[in-house]
């Protein structure tokens, strides 16, 4: 089984961060092969961020001509998922979904720990739009940005105090928002007692299920295959502020 993992930024860096974390949970016989976004933001924090991030990797996606079984889309909260199931005829599978999914079998209601305070608001609509919103006690910031979470010591600080805050508010489980934190479930989960689940992992073994189970997109529908016609991608600009 071919699994493309897609970072939702443009730092390699991360790629490899996830894409470490992504094999670690990956069954025998997995393959798993991480995707960088050739333009776009260096980090995903904010809807500008976002709907530019989710037009660099669907660009991505479409040229991308190696084959493979399914995508996991490595953004916590950003756009694009839909576009890709109507642009691809394997799973796609969105850590934000695929986390709250796996932490609604897990307790009643579960909560998010994110990076920015500014990403709360596209989270929440994400968790409203794949229909596990109700059940999600809060999304709680950590005031770090993406780029800040190599430093494993101040990121695990804040991580336990922001998930202790959110236990407090009524969690059941937590949920790590944002591929970047791949590798912290376990810390945190041992530091504030209840189960952590890591987007990345739920999103590589849910992928495996669907592709194992021979399931795929409907396409009566929603994610009814795109109408043929000129699409005019973009001509590769310059890069701005």
């Amino acid at each position: 089984m071919r699994i493309v993992v897609t970072n939702c930024n443009t730092t390699q860096e991360m790629t490899e961060e996830i894409v470490r974390g992504a094999r670690a949970v990956a069954g025998p016989g997995t393959t798993v092969t991480g995707l960088t976004p050739a333009w776009g933001p260096e980090s995903a924090e904010g809807w500008l961020d976002s709907y530019l991030s989710a037009a660099a990797v669907l660009d991505t996606l479409r040229t991308y001509d190696e084959p493979y079984d399914a995508v996991v889309m490595a953004g916590f909260g950003e756009h694009g998922r839909e576009g890709a199931r109507e642009l691809l005829d394997v799973p796609v599978v969105d850590i934000t979904e695929a986390a709250a999914h796996l932490a609604c079998l897990l307790g009643r209601r579960y909560g998010v720990v994110t990076t920015l305070e500014r990403s709360r608001g596209q989270i929440e609509d994400s968790l409203e739009t794949a229909g596990v919103g109700r059940n999600c006690a809060g999304v709680v910031a950590t005031g770090l940005g993406v780029l800040d979470l190599h430093d494993t010591d101040r990121t695990v600080r804040a991580f336990v105090d922001a998930a202790r805050r959110v236990r407090d508010a009524g969690a059941e489980v937590l949920v790590l928002g944002c591929a970047g934190m791949t590798g912290l479930q376990q810390v945190v989960a041992e530091k504030v007692g209840v189960p952590v689940v890591d987007g990345v992992g739920a999103a590589v073994k849910l992928a495996e299920a669907l592709v194992g189970l021979g399931l795929e997109t409907s396409r009566a529908g929603t994610y009814a295959k795109p109408l043929a016609k000129q699409r005019v991608w973009g001509r590769g600009g310059g890069a701005s502020a």
